[in-house]
């Protein structure tokens, strides 16, 4: 009986620390604490993986990129993403981190757009516009998830006609694919039962050390981008596009962030760094590489495709401290940077810029390619 006994303990000892490791990814997330219920619906991470050893963590609470474990040069593998230990935290402080981007990535003026002679007021949330879908916008959504096997997950949501204002039923996919050259292919598609604008991206703040407590001033930053879109005091759009010769916003070549930052120069005054979309010479060709961002301290190098006609690239100006992430670690200012593929901000205003509409018996897909290397 006592042999017995000592068996039954052995095999639950085995038994609960199998499942400890099969609840822990190798970031260092718990599955278990991204487990729950959001407005009704169930919550989960759900863990890509290649033959590189490469990880990428995802949660269908806001189609949210979790963390991305990639190798630096000496081969040690490194999270470069920020983000949050589990869905309480995304609850407890909102915020875009790696989040999916919908109804509307960027900004729309006073949250207020003419279509097809109708005009739509849209929830506000950001000096009056609406930004980024509104205060409710997809990246507060739960996704429905299902992940096809170690390299593809599919991520569906119904945002509802009226839903933060706009019109339309909008049936979405986000497909995440992790491939073997290290590249997280996004893939963004919908329809639509009435005329609508949509203009989806992925929102995941990037810092290549892997030590957010450091930040991207010493990053080498590279977009293909003759012109920009210069904005107002209030991050709005003015409608002009603006050459980057001569100016801190030419990235043309590769430059450190930090070098050109605090440059006396009323863009960076105005966006308090820089938070500007760039106007890509890439002619929406996903093949091209639009813009590279580099750690010297790491080696490790992220290059992103699109075949989207802008990027947004935003330096992390709003960090300010009141963020603590994964392991503890407080994000401070500039702790990390976004490449956000997309229109332009405010196109539904915009009638010579590319268009955002979207109309019934058309489908509308875009794609984003963020592919890791390192140089040695």
């Amino acid at each position: 009986m006592k042999k017995l006994v000592l068996w039954m303990c052995v095999v639950l000892l085995v038994a609960c620390t199998t499942g400890q490791k099969e609840d822990l990814t190798a970031s260092g997330l718990k599955r278990s604490h991204f487990q729950t219920e959001v407005s009704g619906k169930k919550t989960d991470l759900f863990v890509l993986k290649n033959k590189n050893g490469m990880e990428v963590c995802v949660t269908n609470f806001g189609g949210r990129i979790v963390s991305v474990l990639v190798p630096d040069k000496e081969g040690m593998m490194r999270d470069v993403v920020l983000g949050f230990d589990s869905i309480q935290d995304y609850l407890r402080f909102p915020s875009d981190l790696g989040a999916t981007i919908g109804r509307y990535a960027n900004r729309i003026n006073q949250g207020r757009f003419v279509l097809d002679g109708t005009e739509y007021q849209l929830s506000q949330n950001n000096y009056g516009h609406c930004l980024h879908g509104g205060p409710r916008g997809f990246q507060y959504r739960v996704f429905d998830g299902l992940q096809k096997n170690d390299r593809e997950l599919q991520l569906t949501y119904l945002a509802k006609d009226g839903e933060e204002g706009f019109p339309g039923n909008l049936n979405c996919k986000v497909t995440m694919t992790l491939t073997d050259d290290n590249s997280i292919h996004i893939q963004y598609e919908a329809d639509t039962d009435k005329p609508t604008i949509i203009n989806m991206t992925n929102h995941s703040y990037f810092n290549l050390d892997g030590d957010p407590s450091k930040n991207n001033s010493d990053y080498l930053l590279t977009v293909d981008a003759d012109y920009y879109t210069p904005v107002d005091s209030t991050f709005m759009t003015t409608g002009e596009l603006a050459a980057v010769d001569g100016t801190p916003m030419d990235f043309r070549t590769p430059a450190a962030i930090g070098s050109r930052m605090n440059l006396d120069f009323e863009q960076l005054k105005n966006g308090h760094g820089f938070d500007h979309n760039w106007v890509l010479n890439t002619e929406e060709d996903i093949t091209r590489s639009c813009a590279t961002l580099e750690s010297p301290a790491t080696g490790i190098i992220l290059d992103v495709y699109t075949n989207e006609p802008g990027i947004q690239v935003y330096s992390g100006n709003f960090l300010d401290g009141t963020l603590t992430g994964k392991k503890g670690i407080v994000y401070n200012f500039r702790a990390a940077v976004c490449l956000e593929t997309d229109k332009y901000p405010d196109t539904p205003n915009k009638s010579d810029w590319p268009s955002a509409i979207l109309r019934p018996g058309e489908k509308y897909n875009t794609q984003c390619i963020y592919k890791f290397s390192v140089r040695k």
